[in-house]
């Protein structure tokens, strides 16, 4: 009988070499189903994914304010942005974000495949978060989608872009970038940045200017201080160059614009006392826009309006820089107030309110109820006036604003304008609201001429106030007439004002003290250094130099602007 015969061991080499090739089929089958079910995975979740609309407060603008000429005052609203069409942005400008952000913007799928490679990395090193991404995948992170750190959420940014990239033009995309991106200085947008940063709208940004907004997008919250610290301004200069390198190397420029460009003046940062006297302005015309238009103050604020107001910002400055408060002893606090307003208009060109608006928010030249005294004696010796004037006469304490309006009256030959610090509103570029001035006759031609004359007639313009204490008497010269409450030692209030047919001028000063009640205030004479009636007289003279200088600073109202 046979034995069974055993079957020879194979040795694993022996072996392996034998089913490699079935291994190497079985594992390209089963790479490739992966990739297929991969891509039919990109494939679905590209269709499943639908473009969000922008985050609410990536699409709420400020309203901004501009002074008689278009000068920037300032803006109301939770966020400094103003949109503006892609028409609107220079072609050199778009050209330099592109050359410092997304070379390949205009013909890239909207994607940076290196970019999210970095990112996944960093995210699953748990490294710092990673920048490059293009243009696109900038404006999906930015107002799309949420600013978290994730590979979902990186991979969402990608599945968004390239469909945006696909169903949006270059143009659209990059219109919605330049008006979200953050500049720095509380500026979202390139419109709020060109105000910002050189003082001027977007549609007006030079090569040069274009260039150096672009280079502050990399680190925005740094290159901010430009202009106001060496370092940041030095360090900006290279990377400004380096973008018109770019540019001029891929056609944006030319040799001759390049070799020209000058590393622009920025805007001091942060804002100087000036600027910040300016909230006064903003208070005064957006409350009077917001009632023009039959809305809130919040509503008007976060709507996206231009406010063209009647101010002229130059002499407001002047103004701002004449007006030093003088000091005050024992507790006394010393209050000056300047308006200017356009006779037979009523046009308000300077509001001088107060020195701080951080410490007082309260307007003094348009709330505040200063002791008239003799100032308002002229038009109680000419008859019964017409109203207003009839009001105000009953008035002890009258605003600095009403007073003014009433010796424009006078200067307007009896023709009473509302004051007004409103031209025209406008949102996205049409006019909705154009001022048309409320004038009436308050005084016949007569009376006019009797208040004048009891005033104080005087060379041109006419000096204000009866009994004045005049100055500047010499013939040819501006004569300016003080008056006031009490006197010498005892003095409470001084008014000095003066007028002809351009601008009526009015400073009122006078001081307080804290009340026996904690947050009230009571009337307090005024110090004697310096001497009241001399500093009066010294502003007022020097903001109608100002005003009349060239006669290029008092203005009627521009055309169409009521």
């Amino acid at each position: 009988m046979k034995r069974p015969r055993h079957r020879e061991r194979v040795p694993l080499r022996i072996r392996f070499r034998r089913t490699r090739g079935r291994r190497l089929r079985r594992l390209l089958y089963a790479f490739l189903t992966l990739v297929a079910m991969l891509c039919a995975a990109a494939v679905v979740a590209y269709q499943l994914t639908t473009v969000p609309k922008p985050h609410p407060e990536t699409v709420t603008q400020s309203t901004v304010f501009l002074d008689s000429d278009g000068a920037y005052l300032g803006r109301r609203g939770p966020v400094d942005r103003q949109d503006v069409p892609l028409s609107a942005v220079p072609r050199h400008v778009q050209d330099a974000v592109i050359a410092a952000e997304n070379r390949s913007f205009r013909t890239d799928s909207g994607v940076s495949p290196k970019a999210i490679a970095r990112a996944t990395l960093a995210t699953l090193t748990g490294g710092e978060p990673q920048g490059g991404s293009t243009i696109t995948q900038q404006y999906v992170k930015n107002a799309l989608l949420s600013p978290e750190h994730s590979l979902s959420r990186k991979a969402r940014e990608a599945l968004v872009a390239i469909k945006l990239d696909r169903t949006r033009s270059k143009d659209e995309i990059l219109e919605g970038y330049l008006n979200t991106v953050y500049f720095g200085r509380g500026s979202a947008g390139i419109q709020s940045a060109a105000r910002n940063y050189f003082g001027v709208d977007a549609k007006n940004l030079t090569v040069a200017q274009g260039a150096a907004l672009a280079a502050i997008v990399n680190i925005p919250s740094y290159y901010e201080k430009a202009g106001s610290d060496p370092k940041v301004t030095a360090k900006l200069r290279g990377r400004w160059e380096w973008v018109l390198d770019a540019m001029a190397a891929g056609g944006s420029i030319t040799a001759k614009q390049r070799a020209a460009a000058r590393f622009p003046a920025f805007r001091f940062y942060p804002p100087g006392e000036t600027e910040g006297q300016r909230q006064y302005l903003i208070d005064v015309a957006a409350k009077e826009a917001a009632d023009r238009l039959g809305i809130t103050e919040d509503q008007l604020a976060s709507g996206g309006y231009s406010v063209t107001t009647t101010f002229d910002l130059a002499l407001q400055d002047s103004a701002t820089q004449l007006v030093q408060d003088p000091p005050g002893a024992n507790g006394v606090r010393v209050h000056t107030a300047v308006v200017g307003i356009v006779p037979g208009d009523g046009a308000v060109r300077v509001l001088y309110g107060g020195s701080d608006y951080g410490r007082q928010p309260f307007n003094d030249a348009v709330s505040g109820a200063v002791e008239a005294g003799t100032a308002l004696d002229p038009f109680r010796e000419v008859g019964r006036p017409g109203e207003p004037l009839g009001k105000l006469l009953k008035t002890a304490a009258p605003t600095p604003l009403s007073l003014a309006s009433a010796y424009a009256t006078v200067a307007a030959g009896g023709k009473y304008a509302a004051p007004y610090t409103v031209a025209r509103i406008t949102k996205e570029g049409r006019t909705i609201y154009k001022a048309h001035p409320d004038v009436r006759q308050a005084l016949d031609e007569k009376a006019a001429m009797l208040a004048g004359a009891r005033s104080g007639a005087g060379p041109t313009p006419v000096a204000v106030a009866a009994g004045s204490a005049q100055t500047g008497a010499q013939a040819g010269t501006k004569v300016f007439a003080t008056e006031g409450a009490g006197g010498g030692i005892t003095r409470r209030t001084v008014w000095t004002t003066g007028y002809d047919d351009r601008l009526a001028l009015t400073v009122a000063l006078f001081a307080d003290r804290a009340g026996s009640k904690k947050g009230t205030t009571v009337p307090a004479q005024l110090p004697n250094e310096p001497p009241p009636t001399e500093f009066a007289q010294t502003v007022a003279a020097g903001v109608w130099g100002a005003a009349t200088k060239g006669d290029s600073s008092i203005r009627r109202p521009h055309a169409g602007n009521g």
